[in-house]
């Protein structure tokens, strides 16, 4: 994709404040608040379930705000909620999905240039942003070109071109790379996260995978079970996870209840913790192969695969313990016995939820 230098943000802010949503007696949201600046880029971030598409849905519109269930507003206005419903087509959005939503009987270009068909924009202006857009997204020359004869990666620009083509303020993704090949994710992970900076329009970015929330996001709302568990940047996640739920959901270490915690760490584990606190999180960085004379454990080795340079190890410490995962640079047999230690300076006592 091609961008230009980057500029003043062009997108509006957004407000979401006390926004809830059920299906039936199934509360799917509750009472979620968050804001984002001008041109900042937030990434919805959880399971299958926990409410972000549905969060995503009300903020295009898709779907109404019951009466007394909260408001978002883009910008100063008032799209949704306290009486106020501004219908999807004039909140100023572009939306990028899955499945990449592609009419299979309009070109290419078509496909690009309908929205602001619909908008009025006259035949000559239409045409020069249609070839704009796909210039911007890598497929200049493709206009004339079927949907069908592109492949996923493709299709996927050509919906990200049409999202773009009419300058929104706010774009919204509903995990659009979810249907690519690893390689072609990365790849196009990192050239939207490019796109954005470059055209400085606001933008909510739904996935339940890490590394894309992490790679494009200013922002990530960790959510489970229809509520926001954690709203930072992605290195305050990684390094300050203000729950076990979400150190566990992201993989950052252990995360071991009091009761779990070896027999030879209790008694320096219990010197950390607070009365409202019942895990451990111990940081992957934390636990290393070695001897430490006061916290000396040895552990079994269950298993090992090798990842990023580094081999992930599995260990089991006896019948306190459930058993432990870090990193290691050797290769070690299973079986093999060895000692462990703790850096202590890192590990935090965590409530489960926030």
């Amino acid at each position: 994709m091609r961008m230009g230098e980057s500029q003043e943000p062009k997108g509006t802010s957004i407000a979401v404040e006390g926004l809830t949503h059920r299906f039936a007696s199934n509360t799917v949201l509750d009472r979620i608040d968050l804001r984002l600046a001008p041109g900042q880029v937030l990434a919805l971030l959880g399971p299958s379930g926990c409410g972000k598409t549905t969060l995503l849905k009300l903020l295009a519109g898709l779907t109404p705000v019951a009466p007394g269930h909260g408001r978002i507003r883009l910008g100063d206005t008032v799209v949704a909620g306290d009486g106020q419903f501004v219908p999807p087509e004039k909140r100023g959005l572009g939306m990028v999905f899955q499945d990449y939503a592609l009419w299979p009987h309009m070109t290419v270009g078509k496909n690009v240039a309908f929205a602001l068909e619909m908008r009025g924009v006259a035949k000559n202006e239409r045409a020069q942003r249609m070839e704009r857009a796909l210039e911007i997204v890598g497929l200049k020359g493709y206009a004339d070109r079927q949907p069908s004869s592109l492949s996923g990666g493709q299709q996927q620009r050509v919906a990200l071109a049409r999202a773009i083509v009419a300058e929104p303020q706010v774009l919204l993704f509903d995990e659009p790379l979810s249907n690519l090949d690893r390689d072609l994710r990365e790849s196009l992970c990192h050239e939207i996260g490019l796109l954005l900076r470059s055209m400085g329009t606001t933008a909510v970015y739904v996935t339940h995978d890490q590394e894309e929330a992490f790679a494009l996001a200013d922002i990530v709302a960790v959510m489970h079970a229809g509520r926001i568990q954690q709203l930072s940047t992605p290195e305050q996640l990684m390094h300050s996870p203000e729950s076990a739920l979400v150190a566990e959901f992201l993989k950052l270490g252990n995360v071991l209840h009091a009761e779990d915690i070896p027999q030879a760490w209790r008694v320096a584990a219990n010197a950390l913790a607070r009365a409202d606190h019942a895990h451990l999180f111990i940081p992957q960085q934390a636990l290393s192969l070695g001897r430490d004379p006061q916290a000396e454990l040895r552990a079994q080795v269950v298993a090992q695969r090798y990842r990023h340079g580094r081999f992930v190890t599995d260990v089991r410490t006896g019948a306190d313990c459930k058993g432990l995962r870090f990193t290691t640079p050797q290769r070690l047999a299973s079986d093999d016995i060895v000692d462990l230690c703790l850096d202590w300076d890192v590990l935090r006592w965590l409530p489960k939820a926030a």
